[in-house]
């Protein structure tokens, strides 16, 4: 049996808040092994997701956070393996605008480890494009997943609902940038990049407020 391995598919669909919506790519990250795995951010298109998962025990749908992009699918790829849907409990006011039956099956905490495949997942609170955003750190695989708290090229956006510069800054400062360099950010949209290759840019993101 092989180790825990990152995979990656990419969904298509659209994101929507404060009445307007907008077209989007999603990545959608498998962790795990030939026997489990972990999804994070189960975006638009559960046979997909289902499907890459194979015949593989699925302990956990995670969410990053709660914009309808990132959670979309998460219902129905629950409704199909049987794993249990978690997030953070900041970010209930955003899930029951898309999902307002059907509540999510635990609640993420900063510190909180999820284990797949004999690999940890450290649970960082990172707030500000959500407030009950999260990213998830895996030391073993060199490996952090941001969601959309940081990208490639800098912060997430916070020019809508429930989201605050700042405190993203603070977020990305304090829980992001002291990772070691090599650490891979495989991000909830777009590239992967690394912590080395965002650190020196901090400064410019602040001066530029987005």
């Amino acid at each position: 049996m092989a180790g825990a391995r990152i995979e990656h598919l990419v969904t298509s669909g659209t994101f929507s808040l404060d009445g307007g919506t907008w077209d989007v790519d999603n990545n959608v990250w498998i962790i795990g092994d030939d026997s489990e795995a972990i999804v994070i951010d189960a975006a638009h298109d559960a046979d997909a997701i289902a499907e890459a998962v194979g015949e593989r025990t699925l302990r956990a749908i995670v969410c990053t956070h709660a914009h309808n992009d990132h959670i979309d699918a998460a219902p129905e790829l629950a409704a199909h393996t049987g794993a249990p849907i978690l997030l953070h409990a900041d970010d209930m006011v955003l899930w029951k605008q898309t999902h307002p039956d059907r509540s999510p099956d635990g609640a993420l905490s900063d510190g909180q480890v999820v284990t797949v495949a004999g690999v940890d997942l450290t649970v960082l609170h990172t707030p500000g494009h959500a407030p009950g955003a999260v990213c998830l750190y895996a030391p073993e695989l060199k490996a952090l997943f941001s969601g959309d708290t940081l990208f490639s090229g800098g912060p997430g956006a916070t020019g809508r609902s429930y989201s605050h510069f700042g405190t993203i800054i603070d977020s990305i400062r304090d829980r992001l940038l002291s990772l070691p360099g090599d650490t891979v950010v495989h991000t909830g949209h777009g590239e992967t990049t690394t912590i080395a290759a965002e650190v020196p840019h901090l400064q410019e993101w602040i001066d530029r407020g987005f």
